[in-house]
């Protein structure tokens, strides 16, 4: 196998990490909006929960872009 190869594979396994930020992130606004239906008065206090959840796990998403990223252009 050719390095120019292998370079590629690593970066597109290392996108696999891109999937799982959205699965994560459908995961997180889906739970948040069933229990503010199930119960609205403490929506509000779930929020800043919410929020967090929501910038790690993107964090992670672009991370694991900027992972593929290097393996492509700087490696």
């Amino acid at each position: 196998m050719e390095a120019e190869a292998a370079k590629y594979i690593g970066a597109g396994l290392a996108c696999f990490g891109m999937i799982g930020a959205g699965i994560g992130l459908g995961n997180i606004f889906g739970n948040y909006l069933s229990a503010a239906i199930r119960n609205p008065s403490a929506a509000k206090g779930q929020f800043g929960n919410l929020i967090f959840g929501f910038a790690v796990t993107e964090a992670l998403g672009i991370f694991s872009l900027l992972i593929a990223l290097l393996l492509i252009f700087v490696v």
